[in-house]
């Protein structure tokens, strides 16, 4: 945190359709400085991976964005960055629960029940990652959620504790830039490895589904272009999914 520049913006609102979206919007006009935030008390129209909406109660749990200009990285190798944002919020709520489990491709678990999900936006010039808004949603606080959730939870119901969000915020991106570190001195190879160690179901044959239905197998490797690779149980075939050819199946 200390090698982020004073000039970076911290952008406070009570009330946005998405803070990617604003930060996507400061960026064509400002060009702010890397590490700048969009931090929201309430999204109307906040998103997940594949489409999906994030649903938070007001002021409750900690909903930003943050802005990046990662250097050197091919764009067919960008889950770099997915990995980075999926480890710092787990080593973050490390420091509080046990059993924070990253669930492919960048999910945050606690046992079988979805505590934090990320929305990353890179923009492309050529085969370069131009910038990165990595859109973080984390219950912290919130204790009754919508029941067409699945499985929702909160660090609050876990531990029973209130807590500050700004205090939440700071130590997850002091973990995040720890990390981002050490990506720009070239350990890509500890990050994947840390991020492998930190997987949900990674150590067990598991359900999965596809396109040509339901299989048991046991997770082999992410690759750097963040395809799941698969090893089937009843074939040891070896299988590569990206993001919305698998199914994870609780059977």
């Amino acid at each position: 945190m200390d090698q982020l520049s004073k000039k970076r913006l911290v952008v406070r609102l009570d009330e946005t359709e998405s803070t990617n979206a604003y930060m996507k919007e400061l960026v064509r006009k400002k060009h702010p400085e890397e590490g700048s935030i969009v931090i929201a008390e309430y999204q109307t129209g906040g998103r997940g991976q594949r489409g999906n909406a994030w649903v938070s109660a007001k002021g409750e749990n900690l909903l930003f964005s943050l802005l990046i200009y990662p250097k050197n990285i091919p764009a067919n190798e960008q889950f770099i960055i997915s990995r980075i944002a999926s480890l710092a919020i787990k080593n973050t709520l490390d420091q509080f629960a046990d059993d924070i489990r990253i669930k492919w491709p960048n999910d945050i678990y606690w046992k079988d029940k979805k505590i934090a999900g990320i929305l990353i936006e890179n923009d492309l010039q050529g085969n370069k990652i131009e910038n990165s808004i990595i859109g973080i949603g984390l219950n912290l606080n919130q204790e009754v959620f919508p029941p067409e959730l699945p499985n929702p939870v909160s660090l609050k119901q876990i531990t029973g504790v209130t807590y500050d969000k700004d205090y939440i915020l700071d130590m997850l991106l002091r973990e995040f830039f720890l990390l981002y570190r050490e990506l720009e001195e070239g350990n890509t190879a500890t990050i994947e490895d840390e991020y492998m160690r930190d997987l949900y179901r990674a150590n067990d044959f598991y359900w999965f589904e596809d396109a040509e239905g339901k299989f048991r197998a046991k997770i082999e490797n992410v690759l750097p272009s963040g395809r799941l690779v698969l090893r089937t149980l009843d074939d040891d075939d070896i299988r590569a999914y990206a993001f919305k050819e698998i199914v994870f199946l609780n059977e």
